[in-house]
């Protein structure tokens, strides 16, 4: 009796179609994708390269430090 009362707008499509509109939508999402120039893509990497070594510095002086710490204490 349920099956009666559902509407059209309830009911899945069926799993091709589902697929093909997947598909339809990351065409339309990757359409807008816009390709960084040289320049920005240079300075992105720059600015990206620069934030690891600064925080591997961060991290091996953390470990540093707190290795000297421990040492310290307990040593």
């Amino acid at each position: 009796m349920a099956k009666a009362h559902e509407s059209e707008e309830s009911v899945k499509p069926n799993i091709f179609m589902r697929i093909g509109l997947f598909i339809k939508q990351v065409i339309d999402e990757l359409r807008k994708v816009v390709t960084p120039s040289a320049k920005e893509l240079a300075g992105w990497s720059v600015a990206v390269f620069l934030f690891v070594v600064i925080l591997m510095a961060l991290v091996s002086g953390m470990d540093f430090g707190l290795g000297k710490l421990t040492l310290w204490i307990f040593g």
